[in-house]
């Protein structure tokens, strides 16, 4: 067999690479899930509403989706070590900072900053996985990458929601800075060096039309509900400058001799529906783990623990579908992500029938479903996508990739929080319509039950619970949102074509 890999390494070498790697991976996404498990916790901590506290999980992926596509220069200007080393440093000290924040505009600023200092650890990380190994071993490679990644999201949010019951929610960021740290020393003395790099400048006009783009877009659908969309200056302003910021650089891109990003790669089969495939699989992937924890806090009554030990068993779910994509290697990509995405939808589905009352044996099975959904997606698209790339072009397209990942994920989010937001207000005031003196039903005691309107409290009690349940619709329509999404992507699997396999 030919071994075609850029860097000529033992096995011994590959695998402490594949373990550093996946260290620094599994810390990152731990951080995004272990701030899910919090967030009810912080929100009471800086007295925010739900769709304010929303945003530090938002903006977080919104600037590691803006800095993700500067992956490939960072690699060629001081080299995929030192950047993988210093973004693992800087990760640190925003992550222990998180932990410092006293107000909700700090801990914005410090999440933003961790996403930006994670954010080539992924791509870059998952480039050095496949340029040292040949390409024959690139499936089960990216398999392994993928189960591994699974560790943290596991383990951090169950950990996370109990350190914070005990300690306090500023512990749930200061226990990964220890792995953070020993992440980096271990790239430092691992990870390969080249003998001469090409000297790159950053395309500054394409980066910044582009970061104003992606921020301009996720302040739009983040804020459009609370200020009554384009009723507000800031909604009309912020979305003409996202458009012309888009038009700036998709006509830059065209016309630049060594553009920000390469839009020539788009003219690749595979990798163009790769990139529409993988938005979709990022608009589900941090979905759920961002709206049922306020959800399960606020309006059902479970700990942080248990919030903690739900989102663990979706990480315990995707470790399984990786297991069986590793296992069945041979399997027709295209079934497989369809599989996985049609799984996703049933776990939609699931949700849609939940009620304020859901039993935590649903929940449990329900988010390990949906966790499988994820992982049996996630190697065929990753593989299918790079499959006809030249290895030269892998970091600049793995950093696109990416960042589709993160801006679906932060846009489907935004979405989702403004119409819970924009359903509960508007079945809550449909539902007290009948809160009446004058309506005849509050006359008959057989069908209040224990309700009433006779006193403040009883009074004061029916509106908490018609807000709960206001509440439980906005969430169901989210929900079903979820599911039709999956479905949507389900048929777009048939176009991608497989690549030929070497005899």
């Amino acid at each position: 067999m030919i071994d075609d890999a850029v860097y000529k390494l033992t096995f011994f070498q590959r695998a402490l690479i594949l373990i550093f790697v996946i260290m620094g991976t599994a810390v990152y996404s731990s951080s995004i899930l272990v701030a899910s498990a919090i967030l009810p916790k912080m929100q009471g901590a800086f007295g925010a509403t739900q769709d304010e506290v929303s945003w530090t999980m938002t903006f977080n992926i919104v600037a590691t989706a803006v800095v993700t596509p500067m992956t490939g220069w960072l690699a060629d200007g001081i080299g995929r070590r030192n950047t993988m080393v210093w973004c693992s440093v800087a990760f640190a000290m925003s992550t222990f900072m998180c932990g410092m924040a006293t107000s909700l505009e700090e801990m914005i600023f410090w999440r933003i900053a961790q996403g930006a200092a994670g954010a080539p650890l992924v791509p870059l990380g998952q480039t050095l996985l496949l340029d040292s190994n040949p390409s024959r071993q690139h499936g089960l490679i990216t398999a392994l990458f993928g189960m591994g990644n699974m560790i943290g999201p596991v383990i951090a949010p169950t950990v996370g929601g109990e350190v914070s019951d005990l300690y306090g929610w500023q512990w749930a960021y200061w226990m990964i800075v220890p792995f953070a740290i020993i992440t980096a020393v271990g790239f430092w003395f691992i990870l390969p060096t080249r003998s001469s790099r090409e000297r790159t400048s950053l395309d500054w006009s394409g980066f910044l039309t582009l970061s104003i783009a992606i921020a301009g877009a996720q302040i739009v659908f983040s804020r459009g509900q609370r200020l009554d969309w384009f009723q507000s200056t800031e909604i009309v302003v912020m979305t003409f400058l996202t458009a012309v910021a888009l038009y700036m650089f998709v006509a830059h891109s065209l016309t630049a001799k060594r553009p920000f990003i390469r839009l020539s790669l788009f003219t690749d089969r595979n990798y163009a529906l790769g990139m529409l495939l993988v938005f979709f699989y990022g608009m589900l992937n941090f979905a759920p783990v961002v709206l049922l924890p306020p959800l399960l806090q606020a309006h059902a009554n479970f700990t942080d623990t248990a919030i903690g030990a739900f989102i663990g068993w979706r990480g315990l779910g995707t470790a399984i579908g990786f297991i069986i994509a590793m296992l069945l290697p041979r399997l027709d990509a295209r079934l497989m992500m369809m599989i996985g995405f049609a799984i996703q939808a049933y776990g939609g589905y699931n949700m849609m029938q939940f009620d304020l009352n859901v039993s935590p044996y649903l929940l449990g099975l329900n988010t390990v479903i949906q966790g499988i959904g994820v992982g049996l997606a996630w190697v065929p698209i990753t593989v299918v996508t790079f499959a006809t790339l030249k290895p030269e072009y892998r970091a600049e397209a793995m950093g696109m990739f990416h960042l589709l990942r993160n801006f679906g994920s932060s846009l489907f989010i935004s979405v989702a929080v403004a119409e819970i937001v924009r359903s509960s207000s508007a079945n809550y005031a449909r539902m007290t319509e009948s809160i009446s003196p004058f309506n005849n039903v509050w006359s008959m005691p057989w069908a209040t039950g224990a309700w009433s309107i006779d006193t403040i409290q009883g009074t004061a009690k029916v509106a908490g619970e018609i807000a709960r349940q206001s509440a439980m619709i906005g969430y169901l329509n989210a929900f079903a949102m979820y599911a039709l999404v999956a479905l949507i992507a389900v048929p777009i699997c048939l176009l991608v074509r497989l690549p030929k396999r070497d005899s």
